[in-house]
């Protein structure tokens, strides 16, 4: 275990460690198009350009932007652009963002930061020509200079398989310049925008999910989001019927988010009725200590740590004991069974040491349904 004091997850090094390489990574195009910002304005004005959901904020200062508008009104090179072709025939923005909101502010007159008229810094780091000008200031040859203006975008489409996206996440995941290192699930949330992430993010508001995450605010690099999409993820009949010998958690979440069976009405509804029955069901008869584990050494003592593979047992047990028992589920001292079943050396095994090997999935997953329900998984 790798333990940061300043977080409440306790984080298991398998899943830190977790990488993979997908063939499907090759199973795309790529090709360079020049698009003037006329035309990237008129695609993001009819929404047909996507931007990220964890790039929602724009986060450049003004002489940032100011210095980005004068290199265009010089003519000097503007850096390229990545996109990629959605299934819906959109364009979603894998890195460019900034630049490209900057010109849509300028041209519209808004500037996005303050909600306030777009004008250039008034300083000498910018032409007097320029300087402090508001787009509609401007001369109209300087405008449609703006508007004329080609930056070279690399545009990527998925060729297969046709139900995922999982080849974008790998492009996103690599050329992606932000910031800051992307986690998994804002990844995720970028390449997959639709129903099932909708409901991701639904559900993570659920009160009792939120108590027995251990925080109330939602997580700001969405783990909280890809822990339920690991309940949900493993909880499937490809998990419980898979003669594979261990899985990637990583593409595996990858796919099963990106699938085309995630966005149907359907299973979107079952998916959100499990999830608030099974959270429901927890906060009722376990209690708020349910995914913590014991401290070693001192059997009696809740570490009050969120624990992965705790929660990824428990919720699927007892989303199985509901569809075996129904109404007869026994609800009576769950939390001494959960204690005895944390204290089982199996258990411990199988939720600390190859956590992702099909066997110990399956292993913590009986394991939970026997202490807590006195039935096995199957």
């Amino acid at each position: 275990m790798i333990e940061n004091e300043l977080d409440n997850i306790e984080e298991i090094k398998e899943d830190l460690e977790d990488s993979y390489s997908n063939d499907d990574l090759y199973n795309i195009n790529s090709w360079g198009a020049d698009l003037s910002f006329r035309e990237l304005i008129s695609m993001y004005d009819e929404d047909e350009l996507l931007k990220p959901e964890l790039q929602r904020k724009y986060v450049w200062e003004k002489p940032e932007a100011s210095r980005f508008i004068e290199s265009i009104l010089l003519g000097l090179p503007v850096p390229s652009i990545f996109l990629a072709n959605t299934k819906d025939e959109k364009k979603l923005i894998i890195d460019g963002y900034q630049r490209i909101m900057t010109v849509v502010d300028y041209v519209n007159g808004i500037w996005s930061k303050d909600k306030k008229v777009f004008k250039l810094s008034n300083t000498e780091k910018i032409n007097k020509r320029w300087r402090g000008k508001a787009y509609n200031e401007l001369d109209s040859s300087d405008q449609r200079r703006i508007r004329s203006t080609t930056i070279h975008a690399i545009i990527f489409e998925q060729r297969a398989p046709a139900d995922n996206d999982t080849s974008l996440y790998q492009v996103f995941e690599r050329i992606n310049t932000g910031g800051r290192a992307l986690m998994p699930q804002e990844i995720r949330n970028c390449v997959n925008q639709g129903s099932f992430n909708d409901l991701l993010f639904d559900l993570n508001k659920n009160q009792n999910w939120r108590t027995l995450f251990g925080k109330e605010e939602e997580d700001s690099r969405m783990r909280d989001l890809e822990f339920i999409l690991r309940f949900l993820g493993l909880d499937t009949d490809f998990i419980r019927t898979s003669d594979l010998s261990v899985i990637s958690l990583k593409k595996y979440l990858n796919e099963f988010m990106g699938s085309t069976k995630s966005q149907c009405p359907k299973t979107i509804q079952k998916r959100r009725d499990k999830f608030n029955y099974v959270m429901n069901f927890v906060h009722t008869y376990i209690g708020d200590n349910a995914f913590y584990n014991i401290v070693s050494g001192e059997e009696t003592k809740i570490r009050k740590r969120f624990y992965p593979t705790i929660f990824d047992a428990i919720c699927p047990a007892i989303s199985i004991a509901h569809k075996k028992l129904g109404n007869d589920m026994p609800t009576e001292n769950l939390e001494e069974k959960r204690l005895a079943l944390l204290k089982d050396p199996d258990f411990r095994k199988f939720s600390s040491e190859g956590t992702m090997q099909i066997s110990h999935i399956h292993g913590r997953i009986n394991k939970a349904l026997n202490y807590l329900f006195g039935i096995s998984y199957e």
